[in-house]
């Protein structure tokens, strides 16, 4: 008997010894995976609101008042209001989407439920990032149409605005918040992708293996 029968035997010797599982023990297994990813996702999002809230009181004090001068305090409260509301229906929605997946029964169920939970995490992505560039953009173009008023009162609160000409004041100051804005906007779209896209690619791989199982 050459080496390569052998090597053969073996195999399949070893192969008899693993532990055989079913449809079922898969099935628990994604189940647990899943529904664990999931608790994750609804976890960071609220990770994420009670971020965003204690990152507004470290805003400076001069910036609030140069907008609350400037007539923009109403609509940045309105504009939370409804930022909030929006957020919190999310992460509803992220604890319903684990709620569903704990109590599923059957593969079809547990394949809807992480279908509705790539798109709820999709629909939650693309509110951020474009409600972000929205505002940013409004908030400047807002900024423009008072860029007299504004430069009066960046250089009552700001120093370093003091040395700079009115005539140069739009560009330096326009060109600095496009810069902030792509930043910003960046930060936030390489925070998405790195934490709910591992997520979501664990979920996809799940989905996968249990159309294997379906079929």
């Amino acid at each position: 008997m050459d080496n390569l029968e052998l090597l053969k035997k073996q195999w399949q010797s070893r192969e008899q010894e693993l532990p055989k599982l079913s449809y079922t023990d898969i099935h628990k297994m994604l189940l647990k995976k899943s529904s664990s990813i999931v608790k994750w996702i609804f976890l960071i999002s609220i990770g994420e609101l009670l971020f965003w809230t204690i990152l507004a009181f470290f805003v400076p004090e001069s910036s609030k008042a140069i907008n609350d001068s400037i007539g923009l305090k109403t609509t940045f409260m309105v504009v939370n209001i409804v930022h909030y509301i929006i957020f919190a229906g999310f992460i509803y929605l992220f604890y319903k989407n684990y709620h569903s997946i704990k109590v599923t029964d059957t593969i079809k169920e547990l394949m809807r439920s992480i279908l509705n939970t790539r798109k709820t995490v999709k629909y939650f992505v693309f509110y951020n990032v474009g409600a972000s560039i929205l505002l940013m953009l409004a908030v400047n173009m807002f900024y423009f149409t008072k860029k007299d008023q504004l430069y009066k009162l960046m250089v009552q609160n700001y120093e370093g605005y003091g040395a700079i000409p009115q005539e140069s004041f739009t560009s330096v100051f326009f060109i600095s918040q496009l810069v902030i804005s792509v930043v910003f906007v960046g930060l936030i779209i390489l925070f998405y992708r790195v934490i709910y896209g591992i997520l979501l690619k664990r979920l996809k791989r799940n989905y996968c293996e249990l159309e294997k199982i379906e079929v």
